[in-house]
């Protein structure tokens, strides 16, 4: 739930009985709402008509400055001007003071407690904080004390009632700021449109990239492949012709010229060859027998 998101709602009973009360009684009325606890805005209130009629009384002007004060005043303007003003009970001293840090917030981020101990006349520093955290309960705040630094961190606060004629700062503020605010998207959208055409070129590089790549691999493999099969055709070339030069060493009629001739070329190749269809020296000089004939 938002800051304030309820306050409205906690107005809604001095509402329905300001319509009906005018003069003493509509005074009395804003007593009573500027001391509520829970009651922060009054803009509703000070629109009413019989409300806006106590301005123009001289009895009960003082009552209507304060419900102006407020609504969008601070604690230091009633100080400078406190005959102008009904005298403040503890009740209303403290909210005001309260709807005070709220609009020194929405100033600045940062709030020095020399600065609230000054513009909210608080004696100590023990106190200052003691305010501070009441209205962080009361959620009219969002912040964080940082006491090694003695300042108030504003995270977010409610938002006040505007003053007469501030509605024309308010509108200039909201141009300046819907201004940067289409700066910022209009440079961060041509940041992005950089970003997508870097990526796309980065991207048609890469697919070039892998192309080149694949027709290399290809072209690699078809080499591989050509030069393997030219290889395997010589082997086989050799070996049909080894197969025919064997066949034709070995193709002799005598078993014994058959051994020899495996023997020989187990043992050295070049003497095989050289040895092809001769006989060994123990067969050549071994004597034949005659067969007697009976």
């Amino acid at each position: 739930m938002d800051l304030g998101s309820n306050f409205a709602a906690k107005l809604e009973p001095f509402l329905l009985m300001a319509k009906s009360l005018k003069g003493a009684a509509a005074a009395k009325l804003i007593a009573d709402a500027t001391s509520a606890p829970a009651v922060f805005v009054f803009a509703e209130l000070l629109q009413l008509s019989n409300i806006q009629e106590l301005g123009k009384s001289e009895t009960h002007a003082k009552s209507f400055a304060l419900l102006q004060l407020f609504a969008y005043r601070t604690y230091e303007d009633y100080m400078q001007n406190k005959d102008s003003f009904p005298p403040l009970n503890a009740a209303q001293t403290t909210k005001l003071k309260h709807l005070s840090i709220v609009t020194l917030a929405s100033e600045r981020r940062i709030l020095p407690y020399t600065d609230l101990l000054r513009a909210l006349d608080m004696p100590t520093v023990r106190e200052l904080e003691d305010l501070i955290i009441d209205a962080i309960y009361l959620d009219i705040l969002r912040g964080k004390l940082d006491q090694k630094q003695a300042q108030l961190e504003v995270e977010y606060t409610m938002g006040r009632d505007l003053a007469p004629g501030a509605i024309d700062a308010v509108l200039t503020a909201l141009r300046d700021w819907a201004a940067t605010t289409a700066a910022v998207l209009q440079t961060l959208d041509a940041k992005l449109a950089a970003v997508a055409a870097q990526g796309a070129d980065r991207r048609v590089g890469l697919a070039a990239h892998d192309k080149g790549l694949q027709a290399a691999l290809r072209d690699a493999a078809e080499r591989a492949k050509d030069k393997g099969g030219r290889g395997g055709r010589a082997l086989m070339g050799m070996g049909g012709n080894t197969g025919s030069y064997y066949g034709d060493a070995m193709d002799v009629d005598e078993p014994g010229m058959l051994m020899g001739g495996m023997s020989a070329m187990g043992r050295d190749g070049q003497e095989n060859s050289k040895g092809k269809g001769r006989k060994t020296a123990q067969e050549s000089t071994k004597p034949v027998r005659k067969r007697n004939r009976f």
